[in-house]
């Protein structure tokens, strides 16, 4: 049985164009993901990059599929603030490279096909439970920092952020009903 993508098959025909213009695509949507992970782990941003950059490029070359996008995770992030916080960076770096070689490890013996046994609401509980954790790592943006510790946000800033809080979610349920492009 011949592989579905295999890395040194130079027999397919690729249209470079849309190749390129996709990996343009994904690039310039991980930069604010990837820099937004990075500060809420408490890393440098630079740092997020570097992650992205690699992290496309592992993919691009062993990915297996085409079309196939990677990136940061909300999921991640959330065990990543801890680690940060609790360890330092070094140990995030060496909890990244074990998740890197388990997930090898589960591509090579073909494990993949064990999602199916996590029943449904397990897999809603845990994106529902991701939402809340995320959500209250992101309303830290709305507080200042001051001498005492920190303050909620007032007047014209606070009216800046909720401002911009609604513009992202009006952009988000608006625009789709305008168009589908």
């Amino acid at each position: 049985m011949k592989a579905y993508f295999n890395l040194f098959d130079f027999s397919q025909k690729v249209n470079y164009k849309t190749e390129v213009l996709a990996g343009l695509t994904v690039a310039m949507t991980m930069i604010p993901e990837s820099l937004s992970f990075a500060i809420l782990a408490g890393l440098s941003p630079l740092t997020g990059l570097y992650a992205a950059f690699l992290m496309g490029l592992i993919t691009a070359t062993l990915g297996g599929r085409p079309g196939m996008v990677s990136g940061g995770a909300g999921a991640i992030v959330v065990v990543l603030i801890a680690l940060m916080q609790s360890h330092g960076v070094e140990y995030v770096f060496a909890a990244v490279v074990l998740a890197g070689i388990i997930q090898l490890l589960v591509g090579i013996f073909r494990l993949g096909k064990f999602i199916r046994l996590v029943p449904q609401p397990v897999m809603y509980g845990f994106v529902n439970g991701l939402a809340v954790i995320i959500f209250m790592a992101q309303i830290e943006q709305f507080k200042v920092a001051t001498v005492g510790g920190t303050a909620w946000l007032t007047g014209s800033q606070l009216g800046v952020m909720l401002g911009l809080v609604l513009l992202a979610i009006a952009i988000v349920v608006l625009f789709p009903r305008i168009t589908r492009q």
